[in-house]
């Protein structure tokens, strides 16, 4: 449809509202509430995104995506239809201090077709993040049969002995319990919160953006809450048209 778009992924961001208040959010700032990716049009997006290229993963993140469970469970029962092989959530763990409700989304997202939940748990989280809900939420998915993994953030290195990334390994340790593999994580670029807070570790640094698409082959389409997409938004317009017309700037 367009040379420059090749895609093997899309990813949601279903809102911007999240439940933790982390010194490395590379998005800044963030309130409890906020605008929320319309469910419906996502999952149009999904079924024609996917009829058109070998989509292998669909990814919904935040903020804390799990405050809009229902929403996420549209999209990812879509990606299951599609046969998308690949049907992810990173979630904080913390989108409500009630069990039940707890119990309830873990359930939803076992029967929409999840099969991977990334737990971001780490030094910055675990600063206004009550770890023992976080728990409560990895055993509920974990009975549910969900696989998942801790997704830790690094702070200028993994290796780094930095206090930041002490708490980090005693939060996992804390965790071991669970029995959930460590995943790669991720290391703290300065944008956001991190060029807030976290300025003096980049001092003489050159820490580059992982998330940075080449705009001259697009490999992942990633929605905002608003509808923003490429150069176009598919709450106004066609997602295949959106593609159709891109051009690198």
């Amino acid at each position: 449809m367009n040379p420059y778009i090749d895609l093997n992924k899309i990813e949601f961001v279903i809102t911007e509202a999240c439940t933790g208040k982390c010194k490395h959010c590379s998005q800044g700032e963030h309130q409890l509430r906020g605008a929320v990716i319309d469910g419906e049009k996502a999952m149009d997006a999904v079924f024609k995104v996917s009829e058109k290229y070998n989509i292998e993963t669909v990814m919904t993140f935040g903020g804390e995506p799990l405050l809009y469970a229902e929403t996420v469970v549209k999209i990812h029962s879509a990606a299951r239809t599609m046969n998308v092989k690949k049907r992810q959530v990173i979630t904080n763990g913390y989108f409500s201090k009630e069990e039940e409700r707890i119990r309830q989304v873990a359930k939803m997202l076992a029967e929409a077709g999840v099969n991977e939940i990334l737990v971001s748990v780490d030094a910055f989280h675990q600063e206004t993040i009550p770890l023992e809900t976080v728990r409560t939420f990895i055993i509920e998915a974990k009975k549910c049969g969900i696989f998942q993994k801790l997704q830790p953030a690094w702070l200028v290195s993994e290796v780094d002995d930095n206090s930041y990334n002490l708490r980090t390994r005693q939060v996992l340790e804390s965790l071991k319990d669970t029995e959930l593999p460590v995943g790669e994580g991720n290391v703290i670029f300065p944008s956001g919160n991190a060029t807030k807070y976290l300025s003096e570790f980049f001092v003489g640094k050159t820490v580059l953006n992982p998330y940075d698409e080449d705009p001259y082959n697009v490999k992942c389409l990633s929605f905002s809450p608003d509808g923003n997409v490429l150069d176009g938004n598919f709450y106004g317009e066609d997602i295949l048209e959106i593609i159709k017309k891109y051009r690198p700037l």
